[in-house]
């Protein structure tokens, strides 16, 4: 029997697992993982059997006509993504994405096969660091299948929702589409609110004049950008499902309510870009008020210097003042018998006045020089 589905995606054999890379390795089987978060299969807007494997849920959907199924996975391994892929006709190039993950948000058609990658994103306010999620959705006629590749989105709030609505849930797999990518949307505005609130505080502390804050600039920054690449291809993708509405029967009311959250992402999407031109901005300032302190401290540096210069100065001149005299008396004092006026009447008036007058002499240059 061939192991291989029609679409040329292989079938694994239960007991291995083939990596991206082709090493061969022991991993459990899928009976003993628990990558199985929750399966329903839904009828005319009622849960007609909640199955507990994948198994039982492809037969119960071959079992049930007019109904369709809502199977998620969490870090689901090679094997069971060949299962889906095998039961429902997935492209081998989406189930390569869906196992691979680390995707952008982005829409793929296959046939009747959308493929979807979502990125989730949540502001944690202990740390005040954004964490993202991926979530890869296949939806088909009767089928939508949601992998989770990180902790968010939680999607078990979504499906309690929709099994209270039977009317909306009636409507069958688009519905639980918009019904997901409306929840992910939701969960972008608490993150809108964090990085404002980090925005406001980086602000007060780009004023105050915290040594710190240009690399929480840079780290926000970063961040910033990171959600951007995770909501702004998330505005194509709904864009694209709008003009695909008519042409893929999808019902008004679920057209109005994908323009809602096309709505909420363009403000978001506006936020966001006013949050990098306002980080851009406060950079800016920030560099301003950093050169003009740099200058205040040159500035007073080279006061400090200037009084020290007059200070030196001023010692300088006393130091020459003195010097004078100094000599006169050192040459006065050598004691030698053979000196000039050295028993001379006048001779100690004489040199008291040469002592004034060398002293009074340069203290009158210095002064006319400013130095005193």
């Amino acid at each position: 029997m061939d192991d291989s589905n029609t679409l040329g995606i292989p079938l694994p054999d239960p007991r291995r697992n083939v990596s991206a890379r082709g090493a061969r390795r022991l991993v459990h089987a899928p009976d003993d993982r628990d990558s199985l978060v929750a399966a329903g299969i839904y009828s005319d807007g009622r849960k007609v059997s909640a199955p507990d494997s994948l198994q039982e849920a492809f037969a119960t959907l071959r079992e049930t006509p007019d109904s369709f199924a809502w199977i998620g996975l969490y870090r689901p391994d090679e094997n069971e993504v060949g299962e889906i892929a095998h039961e429902f006709g997935l492209h081998a190039l989406a189930v390569e994405d869906a196992v691979l993950a680390h995707q952008r948000p982005k829409m793929e058609r296959y046939d009747d096969v959308l493929f979807i990658v979502l990125r989730a994103a949540d502001y944690v306010d202990e740390t005040e660091r954004l964490v993202f999620g991926e979530l890869h959705v296949f939806l088909g006629p009767n089928f939508i299948v949601t992998l989770r590749h990180a902790e968010a989105p939680q999607l078990t709030g979504v499906r309690s929702r929709m099994e209270d609505n039977p009317q909306l849930l009636r409507l069958g797999p688009h519905a639980v589409l918009y019904a997901i990518i409306d929840a992910v949307v939701d969960e972008y505005q608490p993150v809108i609110r964090g990085l404002s609130n980090d925005i406001d505080e980086i602000e007060e502390e780009v004023f105050e004049g915290d040594a710190t804050v240009s690399r929480r600039i840079y780290e926000l920054s970063r961040e910033v950008i990171a959600f951007e690449r995770a909501e702004q291809p998330l505005l194509d993708v709904v864009r694209r499902l709008e003009l695909g509405s008519d042409k893929y029967g999808v019902a008004p009311e679920l057209q109005r309510g994908l323009r809602d959250v096309a709505d909420h992402l363009v403000h978001v999407d506006e936020k966001v870009t006013a949050f990098r031109q306002l980080l851009r901005d406060i950079l800016t300032v920030n560099g301003t008020l950093v050169a003009q302190r740099q200058n205040d401290e040159i500035a007073r540096m080279t006061e400090t210097s200037l009084e020290q210069g007059e200070v030196v100065k001023r010692i300088s001149a006393w130091a020459a003042i003195l010097f004078g005299p100094t000599v006169i008396t050192g040459i006065y004092g050598m004691n030698f018998d053979n000196m000039p006026e050295l028993h001379w009447a006048f001779g100690y008036p004489f040199a008291l006045a040469l002592l004034a007058g060398s002293g009074a002499a340069l203290y009158a240059v210095f002064k006319r020089k400013t130095w005193l």
